[in-house]
Parts: structure tokens; C-alpha cells; sequence
């Protein structure tokens, strides 16, 4: 008979709930084995949470104070005196403590432009054969150019065949070269023309010269350069004349990022005689607010990682890795971060208070940004490529960071580990529910054997008390 059909027939012949008393002692008997098994699982979960959380906690706080001191914000800028003419940009890892030129702008770097005289149909062939493109400089007149220096670069050449022999196939063959200029085809109500623009600088002229294939002449309408009728030079190529502190330097672009070191210049506009002061300003008011917002973001990501370790209630009170992670946080206030004048952030008003937590002295903060504001941009300054322990307070919370995150002995190894004892706790409550089962169905039997019994017993006394009640009406 199976298990459910004896199940079903229990306390038939005894009248016990017999059903209801197997479940009652297979209870009591796994009652300590599944409490124990309940608590050890709720306690590996609480502790995956918890080293997950601390984990994610360090490595966002210094992702966060990572990615403010790479955008800037906190290093000092240049400044101009005239950003129409100049604007100026401070060079990612630049150190701009000391700042002062003058600028003046006698003309701008230009590209060479030309363009080929007006056709009706775009996408009428022009002609086959081969463009030739030469780089060097050219001097122009009344949209001519009238002299022209090859330079020591290899001529690119261009083929034009009966596939791409239109105004638009010949301007996308010359894009598809990457030669160093640029082709489109503009439209108005005259027809359609051929642009071939180059990048700035006085070297970067060029000539564009056909060589046509017979019976398919047409492409010398096109060519660019000494004597080439079809074409126009629309603008001729030059360098950028630039005067600092009085010394004229030519650049062939208009972008300058090696004339002042940490400062990359924006010639905006040429203004010959006008000078341009660069000079730079102090993030004072975005240090302090970086300092302010440090302390709070540590003091509430120490404050939650106290309390799950407390030595009574924490869930990872003895968890080795994050006692490690509480302890690196609590030396970064006194630990070297920066060389100079000040080393530290204790040295710039950040202290410790008696429960780890972090507090602002305002006044020492202040002092530090007066006298020595190039050593506080310093803490807070882009890590430079090498490490260093005084590469700044970025650089010493990635490690802190990078540390806790460890597979081998950081949080990242303990909450591996915690979740590895949980899946090992899966496998013990399979087996406590394999035997509970065995259990269940041995003592089912036995008390279906009982039933049986007694039911065969009851049967028994039935008739006896039948048989006597009978005798007894005889006599």
C-alpha cells in the first residue's frame, strides 16, 4: 500500500489522529537540526548583503571623487582678458600654480578651399582617368594660385573610372583616399560645383592634377593649381601668426596646445596689436565644497560599516576584510597624500572624531586655502600615471577601493565565500529533507501496523460483548 493510501486510512481502527501525531514527532525530532540550518542561512545572507553593500559603497565613493578631479573642476583654470580673441582651456593633469603671458593674435591659421566652376547635371560623367594630389605651399592672388612648392610627401593618386567618373563619384573617390582633404558638391540654381578643402597650415596647400584617359578627356576641368583655369582658390592655406610676450611663433592650427604648458588656446579671431592677458583662477570655492562633501559621503559610508561590524549585532563582526577596510579608512586623515607643504588631510582641517567619524575645522581649512591653495589642489588633484602614496586623495581611496574589491582578500573573497556556504547549505537542507521523508513514511508504517492491531483487537471485543449480551438474554 503506498505511503498516501496508508496516510489516508490512519486512525481508522484505533481512533487517534495518528496522521497528525507522526507529523507532530518527525517535528520534534528535525526541530533543532532545521532551526539551526534557518538562522545559519539568514545569517550567510545578511552577510552577502552586507559585504556586497561595503563593497559597492568604497568603490562608488572613489569612482565619484575619481571622476571630479579628472573633470577639472578642482585645479585651477587660465583664464583670458579677451575670449573673443583667445579662449583658453586647462590640459587634463596640467599644474597651472604658476601663470602669466601675454597673447596677441596677428592671424589665424586658414585651410586652402577651391572649388571647380558650375555643372547641370551632378551625376553626369565629367571624365576617366587618374587625379593627382600634391601637398606643399602656395602663394595666391585674386583667386589664383600664381606659385606652388611641392613639399616631401608622396603624391596620392586618385582613379576615376566610368563608375565613379560624376561630380559625386569623383568627390567620394577623393574622401575615400583619407588623403588629408575633404570633397563635397554644392548645389544652387547655377549647377552643381566640386569643393576640395585641405587642413590649416601654410605646408598643407595642395594641387589637384589630372591625367585623363583618351577618349574620356573632361577631368582637367577639375585640376587645382598653377595656370588651372576651371577652378578657383576660394581661400589659401596659412599658419597661425601668434605673438607671446612679444615673440611672434607660427602653429598651422588654430587649437595651440604647446605654447603655454597646462593650457591649450583657442585662437578665436586675428586682432594684430591687441594683447590678451592669460592668467588663472583658483577653484577655492569648489575645494571646499569637495572637501564638505567628502566628509559626509565618508561619514555615512564609515558610519554603516560600524555598525555591521558592532561585536555584538554586526553581520560582519568577524569578517577580517572588512575590519581591514574600517582600518584603511580610519588612517587616510593622517596617511601622506600629497608632497609640498601639506602632506595630509588632517593638515587642512579634516579630523577624526572620537567614533571614527570625520568633522570639518573650517578655520584651518581656510588658512590652508589662503597660504598654501596650490598644496590643497594638490590632494584633490588628477592621479598622475605613477603610483605614489602622495599622488592624492583619489589615488589613496582607489586603493582602499581596489582593496576591498579583492577575489583573494578583500570583501570580493568574503562575499565568494558567503555565497559558497550558502549553496553548501542548499545541499544540507536536501539532505535534512531526505531523511525527514524516511522518517515520515517508517513511522506512517509502523503506525499503520499499530492501527491494524488495535483495529483486529476492537473487532475481537465486539464479539466477546455481543456473545455475553446473547448468553445473558438466554439465562
Amino acid at each position: 500500500m503506498a505511503v498516501e493510501s496508508i496516510t489516508k486510512t490512519l486512525g481508522g481502527g484505533s481512533g487517534i489522529d495518528t496522521t497528525a501525531l507522526v507529523q507532530q514527532l518527525v517535528d520534534a525530532q528535525f526541530e533543532n537540526r532545521n532551526a539551526a540550518l534557518k538562522k545559519r542561512e539568514e545569517t550567510l545572507t545578511a552577510q552577502i548583503s552586507a559585504a556586497a553593500t561595503h563593497k559597492s559603497n568604497i568603490t562608488s565613493f572613489a569612482s565619484a571623487l575619481s571622476s571630479l578631479s579628472r573633470g577639472g573642476s578642482l585645479a585651477t583654470q587660465p583664464t583670458s582678458s579677451n575670449s573673443g580673441i583667445v579662449n583658453v582651456s586647462r590640459l587634463s593633469g596640467a599644474n597651472l600654480t604658476t601663470l602669466n603671458a601675454r597673447i596677441e593674435v596677428r592671424q589665424l591659421a586658414a585651410a586652402q578651399t577651391a572649388h571647380a566652376a558650375p555643372v547641370a547635371d551632378k551625376a553626369a560623367p565629367i571624365g576617366q582617368g587618374k587625379l593627382t594630389l600634391t601637398f606643399g605651399t602656395a602663394t595666391v592672388a585674386d583667386g589664383a594660385m600664381t606659385g606652388f612648392t611641392p613639399g616631401s610627401g608622396t603624391p596620392v593618386e586618385i582613379a576615376i573610372g566610368p563608375d565613379n567618373s560624376s561630380l559625386e563619384g569623383i568627390a567620394a573617390a577623393i574622401n575615400a583616399a583619407n588623403a588629408g582633404v575633404s570633397a563635397s558638391v554644392l548645389t544652387d540654381a547655377d549647377g552643381s560645383r566640386l569643393v576640395v578643402k585641405g587642413a590649416t597650415g601654410a605646408d598643407r596647400a595642395f594641387t589637384l592634377t589630372a591625367t585623363e584617359t583618351p577618349g574620356q578627356e573632361g577631368l582637367a576641368a577639375l585640376d587645382i593649381g598653377v595656370g588651372a583655369s576651371g577652378t578657383t582658390i576660394g581661400s589659401a592655406a596659412a599658419d597661425a601668426l601668434v605673438a607671446i610676450d612679444g615673440v611672434q611663433l607660427k602653429r598651422d592650427s588654430n587649437a595651440i596646445s604647446d605654447l603655454i604648458p597646462g593650457v591649450k588656446l583657442d585662437l578665436m579671431s586675428a586682432q594684430p596689436g591687441t594683447i590678451v592677458s592669460i592668467g588663472k583662477t583658483l577653484p577655492t570655492t569648489a575645494l571646499t565644497q569637495a572637501v564638505q562633501d567628502f566628509i559626509a559621503t565618508y561619514n555615512e559610508l564609515y558610519t554603516a560599516l560600524r555598525t555591521d561590524l558592532d561585536p555584538v549585532t554586526g553581520s560582519l563582526r568577524t569578517d577580517l576584510a572588512a575590519r581591514e577596510l574600517k582600518r584603511q579608512l580610519q588612517q587616510l586623515t593622517l596617511a601622506p597624500i600629497a608632497g609640498g607643504a601639506l602632506t595630509n588631510l588632517a593638515e587642512i582641517g579634516i579630523k577624526t572624531n572620537r567614533d571614527g567619524t570625520l568633522m570639518l575645522d573650517n578655520a584651518l581649512l581656510t588658512k590652508a586655502l589662503v597660504n598654501h591653495p596650490e598644496a590643497v589642489e594638490k590632494m584633490f588633484a588628477e592621479p598622475s600615471g605613477s603610483a605614489s602614496a602622495a599622488n592624492g586623495l583619489s589615488a589613496a581611496l582607489d586603493a582602499i577601493a581596489s582593496a576591498a574589491a579583492s577575489t583573494t582578500r578583500g570583501l570580493g573573497a568574503s562575499e565568494a565565500g558567503y555565497t559558497k556556504a550558502k549553496a553548501d547549505l542548499d545541499e544540507d537542507k536536501a539532505e535534512v529533507l531526505a531523511k525527514t521523508e524516511d522518517v515520515r513514511t517508517r513511522m506512517t508504517r509502523q503506525f499503520a501496523s499499530m492501527d491494524a492491531r488495535v483495529a483486529a483487537y476492537k473487532s475481537t471485543q465486539t464479539f466477546l460483548e455481543n456473545q455475553i449480551d446473547a448468553w445473558n438474554k438466554q439465562g
